[in-house]
This record gives C-alpha cells, structure tokens and sequence, in this order.
C-alpha cells in the first residue's frame, strides 16, 4: 500500500459484534445503576416507615400524639439515608466535589417529587371519583413510581453531575 492510498484510505469500520459489545456493557451499567438506586430508594423506604412507626408506637411512644413531628423527623432521616446512599454508591463516580450543594438540591427534588403521590392521589379520588380503598392505593403506587421516575433523572442531571472517570 502507498503513502497515498493511506492517506486517502476511509477509516475502518468498527465491527458489529464491538458496537454490541459496547451497547450491552452499556445497557448492563444502566441496569446496575438503576438496581442500587432502587436498592438505596427501598433502604430510605423502610428507616422512613420504620423510624415513624418507632417514633409514634415504639417503646415509650416519644410522639405519639404528634404524628407530623413523627413523619417530619422519619422524612429527614431517610433522605440523609437516599443522599449517602446515591452519592457514595449509586452515582460515585458522578458525585462531585460539593456535597453541601448536592445535598441541597437532592433535598429540593426529593420535596418535589414527594408532592406527585399526592397529586396523583388527588386526581384519582376529586376528579375521577375513584374513592374505593384500592383505587387509592394505585393512585398512590403510580405516584410514587412516577416520583421515583422523576427522582433518578433529575439526580443524574442536577446533582450528581462530577465526571463519570474512574
């Protein structure tokens, strides 16, 4: 071959099986990152109800007549929990080197989409008149998929922005 024919050569093409091999190692982070998050999301789920139900009927029933104090203390407890988890599990290697800023805003999302069950729950009972017990229910769990939904891409775009380099 000529320097000329080097030259003017195109690029080789990547082989298909590479291009695959490559989706799917991306596809397989994907899913593993979504398993820890889903993983520390349960985690939160269970020191939130857990640390309420401790709180309210637990030995010596601390807030038993103050449920809101109850829930206002457990809510904070487990998005500490949800913020260390993410941060040094789900997305280290996207964490960046201000944690008091993605506290923050990771705080401000986690508001945020705590509002959705409700609001779905609202439409489902006020505007549709679903009212039976179990059309609650599903009101909510869509709500709060929807609101996990929403947690994971908001987390990846505003708070967990460092550089995903090892």
């Amino acid at each position: 071959m000529s320097a000329h024919d080097e030259l003017t050569a195109s690029p080789p093409v990547p082989a298909p099986a590479l291009t695959s091999a490559v989706r799917t190692a991306a596809l397989r982070a994907r899913a593993y990152e979504l398993a820890r998050f889903l993983s520390v999301g349960g985690v939160a789920f269970v020191v939130d109800l857990g640390l309420f139900n401790l709180l309210r009927f637990g030995p010596g029933q601390l807030l038993e007549h103050k449920p809101l104090t109850a829930k206002i203390i457990s809510v904070i407890a487990a998005t500490v929990v949800s913020w260390l988890g993410n941060r040094h599990w789900t997305f280290s290697r996207q964490r960046t080197d201000r944690p008091t800023r993605e506290l923050v805003v990771f705080t401000a999302i986690n508001l945020v989409c705590a509002v959705v069950p409700v609001l779905t729950l609202a439409f489902s009972h006020y505007a549709l008149a679903l009212t039976t017990p179990l059309a609650d229910n599903v009101a909510t769990v869509l709500g709060i998929a929807i609101g996990t939904a929403l947690r994971y891409v908001a987390y990846k775009r505003w708070v967990f922005t460092g550089s995903t380099a090892s």
